[in-house]
């Protein structure tokens, strides 16, 4: 294990245990949506969260895409923010010790362009103190491969994800794009690499356009689409991919509520991490976890581990 977890109230116990991460409760945040932490701590008891999931961290200083960078849409959200983030070397100096103030897991999203890239990032916070597990972000672009993302093509996702392991000890979350034929190919290969978790799903690909200046809305065109309207894919992803693989399966895409959240840990999930909810309701990680242990209560539920994937399924239907 590798961090200690405090007793919860003994009539429920929440605690699981994600690829040697030991974690009070289920409720993660997602990268991108919580910032480094500070940014929501006047609104959220950051001690009562499961892990922070911190915005993603790059080799180098990144300054994202140029505005409009984010767009909303029904029931959900395009962004194209580019990955803005200061670099791991800033992020260690000035961001993560306000984290290590709290008795909270701390994860960090890692992106790079090339394999060598995401193992310094690695390299560099396996060796840094208050970081507990990272999560591998391979929706990047592979520049040694022309540009495609990492988590389509099978093979650079096999490559990053067993080159992140063998330059750390910490625990390798890998967290899968949605936007490929086969998320059940990629998750048991990522495994196959040494992945001790897989997170899922990244955003979907999406756009929008201006109608009257017949221009789309975002400056890139194309962006990531988030939020309650993805849901239901994700949730049937998370279905497949606990289906296909042994590793522990954190689930994220649309959750909102407790109900959102209770859905992805009956049809597998070992945790959730909740997104772009973060942005309507700077509570709603408070509100999901009270939630959870309500239901917990109201069903006589006393571990957390008698409710994780008893999906009730008839027949799949062609």
């Amino acid at each position: 294990m590798t961090r200690a977890v405090k007793e919860n109230d003994p009539q429920t116990n929440l605690s699981v245990n994600i690829g040697g991460l030991l974690l009070k409760n289920p409720v993660m945040t997602a990268s991108g949506t919580f910032g480094y932490g500070e940014e929501y701590a006047p609104y959220v008891d950051i001690n009562r969260l499961g892990a922070v999931i911190v915005k993603g961290v790059s080799l180098h200083p990144r300054r994202g895409n140029p505005p409009p960078r984010i767009m909303e849409t029904a029931c959900g959200m395009l962004n194209a923010i580019g990955l803005q983030n200061p670099g791991v070397h800033v992020f260690v100096r000035d961001k993560l010790p306000f984290l290590k103030q709290f008795d909270v897991a701390v994860v960090v999203n890692i992106f790079g362009e090339t394999v060598d890239e995401y193992k310094r990032i690695a390299e560099i916070l396996n060796r840094t103190e208050g970081v507990h597990a990272l999560e591998v972000n391979i929706s990047c672009p592979n520049v040694e491969k022309g540009g495609m993302s990492f988590g389509a093509d099978p093979k650079a996702a096999f490559e990053v994800t067993r080159g992140v392991k063998g330059a750390t000890h910490l625990p390798v979350m890998v967290k899968l794009t949605p936007n490929v034929t086969d998320i059940g190919e990629i998750a048991e290969t990522v495994q196959a690499a040494g992945a001790d978790v897989i997170s899922l799903i990244n955003t979907i690909a999406g756009m929008s356009v201006d109608v009257e200046n017949r221009k789309p809305n975002l400056q890139r065109v194309t962006g990531g689409l988030s939020g309650p309207a993805i849901k239901p894919v994700a949730l049937r992803m998370v279905r497949e991919v606990t289906k296909r693989v042994s590793v522990p399966v954190v689930g994220v895409g649309g959750i909102t509520n407790a109900s959102d959240a209770l859905e992805f840990l009956i049809v597998g999930a070992r945790a959730i991490q909740v997104g772009s909810a973060n942005f309507v309701n700077p509570r709603a990680t408070m509100d999901i976890l009270e939630g959870i242990e309500e239901y917990m209560v109201r069903h006589r539920i006393r571990d957390i581990q008698a409710l994780i994937g008893t999906l009730n399924e008839g027949e799949d239907i062609c």
